[in-house]
């Protein structure tokens, strides 16, 4: 069964996180993704060995790719770099802002060169302005842009336990490959596209930002609790466990009024009448739900919340994640050994799909340098 992607040529000169997520979509999506690396590899390939000897992340992030080694400082592979993506559809790079260009492979020269190529550049900061040279890791653009103050605790300040910008930054460039090739095939010209991890974490703090700029409220840290929902919030259960209420609407109040916490009397009280009054009484409505729940186990408080219609979860670890019968998975060989992980989560009914094996550091060097050594003709 064909995929929608393919006969689409991607050249990815990438490495750590952001765009491989966005070349790795590509590639599921049936395009041929030719990654370029160093003699000494994507960095990332060196990050662990957790999976039989492979790094995490790049297992996770470059299925279905090819690895090729180039150094583009030598004037030969630099032309063989140019003659690939003179007959590449899309060329991702993340190198830093100016890097390609100086190299030789920059946006404007590949575009006049290929005027059908999609160019999309990752960048921390972006291109111009005063952080453009910063050096942008996950971490740190979590920092700047004031993820990290509205997470974690009262207390202090947390990081998003996962590379939350670096996935973002790939989601989004992802995205905007898509809709330059939609657009190609109406227009016949490529597109060239900068996404910065700045920029996408920026987007995701729209709502906090948004309630300070015209509010002039600052966004509290809330741990496992919502800032302007209650109750909303994670409560310890009788067996040691917490479990994640969120009541969201009026209605549902009402139904875990009575139902979960077995107090219809507190629909009387006008405290709690309304979200925001619930939010203002947050501390001791908070004290009344933890001493009802505390005496269920977390089962039996699964049990009543669902039958009456109350949102809920589990705090789970991770162990708890690999073992949850909700998780989907998919079986990826990789360098050392098939491995199997979370599902990528876009399902196309009555089109399964499998995923490609993640490269062993320039396993197709080779066979690419062989195919493309004929110049640089735009196909």
């Amino acid at each position: 069964m064909a995929l929608p992607l393919e006969g689409v040529l991607v050249i990815a000169v990438e490495q750590a996180a952001a765009a491989p997520f966005a070349s790795s979509r590509l590639a599921d999506a049936g395009a041929r993704v030719i990654k370029i690396e160093r003699a000494e590899g994507d960095f990332a390939r060196g990050y662990d060995r957790a999976v039989h000897g492979d790094s995490t992340y790049f297992v996770w992030l470059n299925r279905g790719k090819e690895s090729v080694i180039l150094d583009f400082g030598k004037p030969d592979d630099l032309a063989l770099l140019r003659g690939m993506i003179a007959q590449a559809d899309v060329l991702i790079q993340n190198l830093g802002p100016g890097a390609a260009q100086r190299a030789g492979f920059g946006w404007q020269e590949m575009r006049a060169l290929n005027p059908r190529l999609i160019t999309c550049d990752i960048t921390g900061y972006g291109e111009s302005g005063p952080y453009a040279g910063n050096r942008a890791y996950d971490l740190l653009v979590q920092a700047e842009t004031g993820v990290c103050s509205v997470t974690g605790t009262a207390e202090a300040p947390g990081r998003v336990g996962v590379s939350a910008c670096d996935i973002g930054t790939g989601m989004y460039a992802h995205a905007a490959i898509l809709e330059a090739l939609i657009e190609r095939q109406r227009t016949g010209e490529g597109s060239a596209i900068h996404v910065s991890l700045f920029d996408a974490m920026s987007d995701w703090m729209n709502v906090p930002l948004l309630h300070y700029d015209h509010g002039g409220t600052v966004w509290p840290r809330v741990g496992l609790s919502h800032p302007t929902i209650a109750p909303y919030g994670a409560f310890p259960v009788r067996d040691g466990r917490q479990i994640l209420v969120g009541v969201q609407n009026d209605g549902e109040w009402k139904r875990f009024a009575a139902q979960v916490l077995g107090r219809p009397d507190l629909l009387e009280d006008p405290s709690y009448a309304t979200n925001g009054d619930r939010v203002r009484n947050r501390a001791a409505l908070d004290a009344v739900v933890g001493d009802v729940l505390a005496t269920m186990t977390l089962e039996q408080a699964r049990e009543r919340l669902a039958a009456a219609k109350v949102a809920y979860a589990s705090v789970n670890t991770v162990a708890e994640l690999s073992a949850h019968p909700h998780l989907r998975r998919a079986t990826v060989q990789a360098p050392g050994g098939e491995f199997s992980m979370a599902a990528p989560p876009p399902q196309f009914r009555g089109k399964p799909r499998s995923y490609g094996a993640v490269p062993a550091l320039g396993q197709h060097t080779d066979a690419v340098r062989a195919e493309f050594s004929g110049g640089t003709s735009v196909r």
